[in-house]
């Protein structure tokens, strides 16, 4: 049975339905990109949290800063001339994406102290059923289109796995739950970990309580010079960036540029990453001036084979009569405090984990995609993504900083930024050409898992050292993109279609063309003749899908449609 030709303009939009879970710099960029580049839609955001900013506002340990420069931690479009210091905090860092929602109305929204508890994709009815409990504990449901996972990697704490832990009498804190409240003055406290928040935590332990124990586990590299040195910014220099926007443009450009050259560092025995590590390692040493502290404290792992940290500080601390390192596992947690392997006890009243958070990337919540395959099940030995950003067996799902995103090897927000741009576009022909579902091709999944493992084997990841970056199971990178964050960015610019699995609404995938009239006859005063020029300057002047053309049916549009006698 033939069907009938639509009463509508090529590209005309139909309605979509967007949920997004969590409400960090990932879901607040995909929100801000729906409501520029998109009509035609609903979105809800739900987050978990009673406000948004996702680790940045749960990480308020004291001490907590970005390891990147501000001024590269923003939306490339939205410049920030007034950061504090060259390292902010996390307050600050919580503030900028806070004033972002205010100035872009996106808290409308998002909907927080809502946790999404579970996920379906029903295929009779092609959408998602979700599952959303909120602050009165109350469960309900919600279907949508596409069902995008904003939830990043750093959402579940990960607790030590030492027997004993929960029999401790003293406070207990995770380092992303802190108690602002608490008091350290007069308390004897045990560090464990450091990773990250360790190394920026210890140096204001040191300065509060009576006695710091620091249990270390594995030595790491910690920077204690650095090309961007950590200062406040004077109000003298705060104003001249405020003033004087191309000079603020070329300070971002500058630390972007800086920090796109770090590749190297990354890979086995070139000349940037034995100068790194001889480097790093007298620069520790110089600081530590303990040979059989450094001995300890150095790693012999290549330089770059744990995330990066930066300090002045933490070295020093090791110095300081009121902190103690303590180097090996801890057998066990007792009542009062700690037990060594080599049977040594350490009487604390806090113990402090900062032991991070899983980053296996398997959802914390049951996300059911085809033939009932949960996605947690799928990956429990492996996460294999589609580029970092959607799934085979999870039609119309996308993911935001998923397996192998350039999470530690790249600014991170541009990334953010290329991931929802390459998100947006599958959005807008889905509006646009009636179809039903995109699924990445298995065969697409796994070539894209060989050539990331290839990539790999030349890079000090895979060194032998314990990283956040390793899959636990196989020992392969899973924590990182196969290359810098430029290749990311060029590898999101196009769509490679072919790799997706299409399906359409209708029988005949043409009969998005409509009634052959073009969008452009709908636009009040639009040039009927924009491709007729001069000479050819090199740019296409065929528009693409994203464009103008997401206008909705306005005044002038319908007049516009009188004048030409349609009815449409």
């Amino acid at each position: 049975m033939m069907e009938q030709c639509r009463d509508n303009p090529i590209h005309a939009n139909r309605m979509m339905r967007v949920i997004c879970i969590g409400a960090g710099p990932s879901g607040l960029y995909l929100a801000y990109k729906l409501k520029t580049s998109f009509t035609d839609y609903t979105l809800e955001v739900y987050e978990k949290n009673e406000d948004i900013g996702g680790t940045w506002f749960e990480s308020r340990y004291p001490g907590c800063t970005c390891d990147v420069p501000s001024h590269m931690y923003t939306y490339s479009f939205e410049p920030k001339w007034d950061w504090s210091a060259v390292y902010p905090s996390a307050p600050e860092i919580h503030g900028y994406f806070s004033g972002f929602a205010d100035k872009h109305g996106l808290r409308g929204l998002i909907n927080c102290n809502h946790r999404v508890v579970g996920a379906t994709w029903d295929d009779a009815n092609s959408e998602w059923v979700v599952r959303i409990r909120d602050f009165k504990m109350a469960v309900f449901e919600r279907r949508c289109d596409f069902l995008v996972n904003a939830a990043g990697y750093l959402n579940t704490w990960r607790w030590p796995s030492i027997p004993g832990l929960g029999s401790f009498n003293g406070k207990l804190l995770h380092t992303a739950n802190w108690d602002k409240s608490l008091s350290l003055a007069g308390k004897r406290v045990g560090l464990i970990g450091n990773g990250s928040s360790g190394i920026q935590l210890l140096p204001e332990l040191q300065r509060t309580a009576e006695h710091v124990i620091a249990f270390i586990r594995a030595p790491t590299w910690v920077i204690p010079e650095l090309k961007y040195a950590q200062r406040r910014y004077t109000e003298e220099e705060k104003q001249t960036l405020r003033d004087n926007p191309g000079k603020l443009l070329q300070l971002r450009k500058d630390i972007e540029a800086n920090y796109a050259t770090f590749l190297p560092l990354f890979l086995k025995d070139t000349i940037s990453q034995k100068a790194a590590t001889q480097r790093s390692t007298r620069l520790m040493t110089d600081t530590i001036r303990d040979d059989s502290l450094a001995k300890k404290l150095i790693p012999e792992h290549p330089f770059g084979s744990r995330r990066l940290t930066a300090s002045t500080d933490y070295l020093d601390c090791f110095k300081k009569p009121n902190v103690t390192p303590v180097f090996g596992s801890i057998k066990e947690i007792t009542q009062s405090g700690s037990t060594m392997l080599d049977g040594s006890k350490y009487a604390l009243d806090v113990l402090v984990c900062a032991t991070g958070f899983h980053t296996n990337f398997r959802p914390t919540f049951p996300l059911i995609g085809r033939n009932d395959t949960n996605l947690a099940e799928a990956w429990e030995k492996e996460p294999r993504s589609y580029l970092g950003v959607a799934a085979h067996g999870f039609p119309n799902y996308f993911m935001f900083l998923g397996p192998n995103s350039p999470l530690a090897n790249s600014p991170l927000i541009v990334c953010i930024e290329a991931q929802g741009h390459y998100i947006a576009k599958f959005l807008n022909r889905w509006q646009k050409e009636n179809i039903r579902t995109f699924e990445p091709k298995l065969e697409a999944v796994d070539d894209f898992i060989e050539q990331k493992d290839l990539f790999m084997k030349k890079t000090i990841w895979e060194s032998d050292c314990r990283s956040w970056f390793k899959n636990a199971n196989t020992g392969k990178i899973s924590g990182l993109w196969p290359g810098s964050g430029l290749s990311y960015i060029e590898a999101l610019a196009v769509q490679r279609f072919e790799d997706f699995h299409v399906t359409y609404t209708t029988r005949n995938r043409f009969t998005y063309l409509g009634n052959g009239f073009s969008q452009t006859h709908l636009q009040p005063k639009s040039d009927l003749t924009y491709y007729v020029r001069n000479e050819d300057h090199g740019e296409s002047v065929f528009p693409g899908l994203m464009s103008i053309y997401n206008a909705k049916d306005t005044a002038a549009t319908v007049a516009a449609k009188e004048v030409m006698g349609l009815s449409f």
